[in-house]
């Protein structure tokens, strides 16, 4: 709980601290890294890093959480925090880590804050990190005593590597070694651990969606030519080659009942929700379900066949496809849930790029859906806070 000392300070400052976020937390990032450069190696991405995503999702998630407390200074927010332990869970991130992030992110602060901080404003942005660091131990403690191990990478081997639609892979991986595996819900994913030319472990996060309680793990990814893990990943892992994978982490899973389903997604995104689709053929489910898929052309939806074979295996299940270069029987152009028949009890689950999850979100907010049977899934940093 935000003391009665803190909660007034907190909330006259925070405007300006939302404001001076965007400097601060590169500030911060580049001083932890000039004394750590040790957490480039299997931790922080130079990717989001160079891009700048991990720092704006870092200002997103602050301003969150310290504009909940304002409003609701006697409780957390829950989505929130267990949406970002389910990452540092994968990551591996441990309890002693957060002193680090506190010494760092408090330098940065007083710099960029020089002209109007004072120990009282201090103290209570002080009080506001430690009560999301501690909500968040506490959540991922959870989270790591749930796993079937207590290893937060362990070695996989590649056992087969194919080509899936244009510019995708799929890795089938199996357990090198004899550690416990953790089964993995439909739609979470695993963090994959990849040496990079220089040496440097690269880690990334990858949807499974060969089945929720396969032995394998089963991961597609699409090459991204400006990125650093993925080109590895597609041009020079190779069939026996061993990864280091995380136990199944995500909070987008799906749930329990029997009412209708929208599994939404485009491009790439269609992992998680092949994952839960994959899950309903296993059960043998009697569930409606809708699936919407937008994509450049068939040729580049890269789980086609699985979905599609998935689809025709469920008595109640339905597609509805969008495509810039539109076939038979396909849509043409950006997905619509107009004209759609939107079961008012239905849960909706989004994978795909912001402005498309968004776009559909609203979409399905104007037909009636509530907020909290709406569930989204991003690759990457989590840039929605920031930018909401």
């Amino acid at each position: 709980m935000l003391s009665d000392q803190a909660l007034p300070i907190i909330e006259a400052t925070l405007p300006l601290v939302a404001e001076r976020l965007p400097a601060i937390t590169p500030n911060f990032y580049a001083r932890m890294f000039t004394a750590h450069p040790e957490l480039f190696d299997g931790l922080f991405s130079r990717s989001n890093q160079k891009n700048s995503t991990q720092q704006q999702a870092l200002a997103g998630s602050i301003a969150a959480f310290a504009g909940h407390l304002v409003k609701n200074p006697d409780s957390i927010p829950e989505t929130v925090l267990v949406r970002i332990a389910h990452k540092h869970a994968s990551l591996g991130i441990t309890e002693d880590q957060y002193p680090i992030v506190y010494k760092y992110l408090f330098e940065a602060i007083a710099e960029e804050l020089a002209d109007v901080i004072t120990e009282d404003i201090a103290n209570a942005w002080s009080e506001v990190y430690w009560l999301m660091a501690h909500a968040l131990v506490k959540i991922e403690k959870g989270l790591y005593a749930a796993a079937a191990n207590d290893r937060p990478f362990q070695p996989w081997r590649v056992v087969g590597k194919q080509s899936a639609g244009i510019n995708s892979m799929t890795f089938t991986l199996e357990a090198a070694d004899e550690t416990p595996v953790s089964p993995a819900a439909p739609g979470q994913f695993v963090s994959v651990k990849v040496r990079m030319p220089d040496g440097i472990f690269q880690v990334r996060q990858y949807s499974l969606h060969s089945g929720s309680q396969d032995q394998r793990r089963v991961f597609t990814t699409k090459i991204d030519t400006d990125g650093e893990v993925s080109p590895v990943l597609h041009n020079s892992v190779q069939v026996g080659d061993v990864l280091q994978l995380s136990n199944p982490y995500g909070d987008v899973t799906l749930g329990a009942g029997d009412h209708p389903l929208i599994l939404a997604s485009a491009g790439i995104g269609c992992t998680p929700t092949a994952s839960i689709l994959r899950s309903l053929v296993e059960s043998e489910s009697s569930r409606e379900v809708l699936v919407l898929h937008a994509d450049q052309g068939l040729d580049n939806w890269a789980l086609q066949k699985q979905m599609s074979d998935d689809i025709a295996s469920l008595d109640s299940a339905t597609l509805q496809l969008w495509l810039e270069r539109p076939e038979e029987g396909s849509n043409e152009g950006f997905m619509s849930l107009a004209n759609l028949d939107i079961p008012a009890d239905a849960s909706v689950y989004l994978c795909g790029p912001l402005p498309f999850m968004k776009s559909i979100r609203s979409q399905a907010l104007a037909t009636g859906i509530p907020a909290e049977r709406i569930h989204y899934e991003v690759f990457g940093p989590d840039l929605w806070l920031a930018s909401a």
